[in-house]
């Protein structure tokens, strides 16, 4: 039987190497992805490279280096509905595209692990993991200087209902929180909300804000005393 003349040991230890080593470094960008909480995170980026790899080793045997050249081909092409999937627009803001990026960068590390080309594919597990690690504070230093133009795409805001009696109070603590988490305020707004509160709008200078600090700070501010409510949106303006 065919399956019978298709066995081959070395072949088959060649393919445990290629895909032993697309489990592990996917593991490892997935474990970074996973310990930020991203929409991909272990499993999934595993499941990619292992596959990418699974695909360009099969071609890789049965058709040679020609053949697999193809069908990497075809994993860059359908990676990208994969990354499509999770891409996200929430509130004017879209979401997800480091994420789907990173899938990318796990589809290639796959299909070079699959290629037996095991070098290749531990220098492009560094490079992704650069991108997403010592790239970061770069980015969000970039991302919390305001911008010096006529119009920002988007603004982030932060607003505070309080008792009118504590507007001052509560005003002075929201500054001094805003700028000791490094989001300078840009503007500020003070509306009437009903008969005895006031909204403070604080505008940030910032067009970017990594979510998770900002959820946190304005859920140190809802816990006081003093504040009624507190919560942050993004907005877009033309």
């Amino acid at each position: 039987m065919e399956a019978l003349q298709n066995i081959n040991l070395a072949s088959l230890l060649d393919s445990l190497i290629s895909l032993t080593t697309a489990f592990v470094l996917g593991g490892l960008v997935g474990f970074e992805r996973q310990y930020r909480q991203r929409t991909a995170g272990l499993r999934t980026n595993v499941l990619v490279a292992v596959g990418a790899a699974i695909f360009v080793d099969m071609a890789n045997r049965l058709h040679g280096h020609d053949g697999a050249v193809h069908v990497v081909a075809y994993v860059v092409s359908g990676i990208g509905f994969l990354g499509a999937g999770v891409i996200m627009r929430e509130e004017g803001n879209v979401r997800g595209l480091n994420t789907a990026a990173t899938l990318w960068g796990s589809a290639a590390i796959g299909a070079c692990a699959g290629a037996d080309l095991i070098l290749e594919a531990i220098v492009g597990t560094l490079f992704v993991l650069a991108a997403n690690t010592l790239l970061r504070p770069i980015v969000n230093a970039v991302n919390r200087q305001p911008l010096d133009v006529a119009a920002v795409e988007v603004t982030n805001t932060v607003y505070v209902i309080v008792e009118r009696g504590r507007q001052k109070e509560v005003l002075a603590m929201l500054e001094a929180a805003l700028e000791g988490s490094g989001y300078p305020v840009q503007d500020l707004e003070i509306h009437a909300f009903g008969s005895d509160a006031v909204e403070i709008e604080a505008t940030l200078a910032a067009t970017a804000v990594e979510g998770g600090h900002l959820d946190a700070l304005v859920a140190r501010l809802a816990a006081s005393p003093l504040v009624s409510q507190a919560f942050w949106s993004p907005s877009t303006t033309e």
